[in-house]
């Protein structure tokens, strides 16, 4: 596309790609500015149209240099593209100012600037055609209902205007009042603490007591209205941050949502409890709300696997991620909350980033860390962060508000009771059913609005489809033992080895080699009486221990078995004991040197003086010979008497 110097005439495309100041950067998005400022019903001075039928192939719309915004045209002639008779600084420099506070409008005020633009040119129409002024103006208002002292305003306005900034003149500037009255800086102060408190009081209850803290102070206070005009003008987050709380201003920000198209069918299993809205009654005739824990399936958010207990604990968890074990495999990732359950030494138990409990180096490890499954710990008190909370309100319908429970249903909430509450109470073995047939049902229902089943598929479609084809880790019967078991840590007796649990002994000969040390202890906690299995700290199997009875007082038949294992304990020690080839007594004597050896006596080389003091010395006869090298008197007196203080202090 060439364009030369002197041109008035611009396409929408040409305008577009000389990418101008004060125009959009687009063909389409000129043309909506050309419709938005109403360029094909503005004219010059002469009344002549500054848009055109285009005389070229293709057609479209040719539009005047006029029509352009004051900046838009000043660099058409700067790049000699364009010409224009004259351009001049400050009508130019108002007229940008006119259109900046033109953009800043709202789209009620650009809309009414149209509209009064598109009147304005009916007026000029009328002209061309051989109308008066006067006669133009009285047609224009009879047909566009407008009274004719305001269509003289609205020319008197564009007087002198160039007709591409007319819609800044012709926007309605209402002035909305007078000016803001003040508000004392120590009442706006003291109203706004009162305010944004947690009690959330009320607007009209704030001012009031303001209003009397200012009459006290001698401060005179605008109208309520007043600050409620510049309390509508306060950031709303502080508003919600200090009446509502953190939750409801995190609330503010919009949602995170996260894809799940990365994964496969048992990659990933979230689990959580779900207390049910319904009184059943148990065997010993207790009346109680039943709790169930279940785990679904992240990638199709199908409930794989559920337990129902009295509450959440350690045992039904675990016999639940037995289920999911023997049933579908073994997961990757498992989502869960830091609940006491959960978060049990049983079942996360040596993981690192476990919140709750005391974490030792030497715990046993729990159900999950055992099989290298990865644990992510939910946020507390966010359920959107776990998938299996929108499953729990499906089956709030299906399950709990069933006709099968009818009088027994408590409602959601203490204050949505029904008006049967209390009146029936179902079986809890019936209520089991029901909560197996109700999740069959959740599981089975087509047209599921996730990602995965896309509107048209069910859970058990989703799951299904993308089973077959991923890679699924399968239980051992080693994986589903552990899965069954509970461990504990426990130090084996220094003298006999037993290991004391829950009130029980266990034994077995094996664990002497272990005395005094600690061991894990894997268990049936449903049923102690059985026999336990025993790990070394590195996960080394070392025996599986018996329960050590008790007996009677005088049950021979049970002191006749102490005997006979006695027997059995020391016959296997001899067994031991001869394996070991041991020398006899005798042998070991006679290898062994019975004549001590002569001691090796070193030879003093420095000899210390010796005086004898008391009646000994006093008995001793003098020497009639003199020692050679004889040391001199005095310097023997004075060794003496400095032996002497020394014995003294001492």
């Amino acid at each position: 596309m060439k364009l030369g110097g002197g041109k008035e005439w611009f396409t929408a495309a040409e305008l577009a790609e000389l990418d101008l100041p004060g125009l959009r950067k687009t063909k389409r998005k000129v043309n909506e500015l050309a419709d938005e400022r109403g360029w094909k019903f503005l004219t010059n001075d002469a009344g002549e149209p500054l848009a055109r039928p285009r005389q070229a192939r293709g057609g479209g719309t040719e539009y005047h240099i006029d029509v352009l915004p004051a900046a838009t045209r000043s660099a058409l002639v700067a790049r000699g593209v364009g010409a224009v008779a004259h351009v001049a600084s400050k009508p130019e420099t108002r007229a940008a100012s006119m259109w900046g506070w033109f953009e800043a409008q709202n789209e009620k005020t650009q809309g009414e600037a149209r509209k009064r633009a598109q009147i304005v040119a009916l007026v000029e129409t009328y002209e061309r055609v051989g109308l008066t002024r006067s006669a133009a103006v009285a047609s224009t208002a009879a047909r566009s209902a407008v009274a004719a002292s305001t269509l003289w305003g609205w020319l008197a306005l564009l007087d002198g205007v160039s007709p591409a900034d007319r819609l800044p003149y012709l926007a309605p500037r209402r002035a909305g009042g007078a000016a803001a009255a003040d508000i004392d800086a120590r009442a706006w102060q003291l109203f706004l603490s009162d305010y944004l408190r947690p009690e959330k009081p009320t607007l009209s209850e704030c001012f009031r007591r303001t209003q009397a803290w200012a009459a006290a102070n001698g401060i005179e206070l605008p109208h309520q209205r007043t600050f409620n005009r510049r309390l509508d003008k306060l950031d709303q987050r502080i508003v919600v941050a200090k009446r509502a709380g953190a939750e409801a201003l995190r609330r503010m920000l919009p949602s995170q949502q996260r894809s799940v198209a990365e994964l496969h069918a048992m990659e990933a299993v979230n689990i959580d409890g779900h207390k049910f809205d319904v009184f059943c009654r148990y065997p010993d005739g207790r009346i109680a709300r039943p709790l169930m824990i279940a785990i679904q399936d992240v990638y199709s958010r199908k409930m794989l696997a559920w337990r129902v207990a009295e509450s959440e604990n350690a045992i039904d968890t675990r016999l639940a991620f037995a289920e999911l074990f023997k049933t579908w495999g073994i997961p990757r990732h498992c989502l869960l909350d830091n609940g006491r359950a959960f978060a049990s030494k049983w079942i996360t138990g040596g993981a690192p980033n476990r919140f709750r409990f005391k974490v030792k180096d030497d715990e046993p490890l729990g159900l999950l860390t055992a099989l290298g499954i990865v644990i992510h710990w939910a946020t507390p008190f966010r359920g959107q962060s776990k998938p299996i909370e929108r499953a729990f309100k499906d089956l709030t319908d299906i399950i709990a508000r069933h006709p099968a429970t009818h009088g027994a249903y408590t409602g959601h909430k203490p204050d949505a009771k029904p008006e049967n509450y209390g009146d029936a109470a179902v079986p809890i073995e019936d209520f089991k059913r029901l909560v197996e047939v109700g999740i069959a049902a959740h599981n089975a229902r087509v047209g599921r609005r996730t990602e995965t089943a896309r509107g048209r598929f069910s859970f058990d479609q989703v799951f299904a489809e993308s089973y077959a084809a991923a890679p699924i880790g399968k239980a051992t019967p080693e994986q589903l033992r552990i899965a069954l078991l509970a461990a504990e840590q426990q130090t084996c007796d220094r003298s006999t080895a037993e290991i004391r649990l829950e009130g029980n002994r266990y034994w077995s000969p094996a664990l002497h080699a272990h005395a005094g040390k600690r061991v894990t202890v894997r268990f049936n906690p449903d049923n102690l009486h059985e026999e336990v299995h025993v790990y070394a700290n590195n996960g080394e199997f070392i025996a599986t221990a018996e329960i050590i009875d008790k007996t009677g007082f005088f049950d021979k038949e049970s002191a006749g078995k102490r005997r006979k294992q006695e027997a059995d304990w020391r016959r296997q020690v001899r067994d031991a004991t001869k394996l070991e080839d041991l020398l006899s007594i005798g042998a070991v004597a006679s290898m062994l040197s019975d004549e001590p050896e002569p001691l090796d006596m070193p030879e003093a080389t420095v000899v210390r003086p010796v005086r004898m003091r008391g009646q000994t010395a006093a008995a001793l006869k003098p020497v009639s010979e003199v020692a050679p090298h004889q040391p001199a008197p005095e310097v023997v007196d004075r060794m003496t008497s400095a032996m002497e203080r020394l014995r003294i202090v001492r």
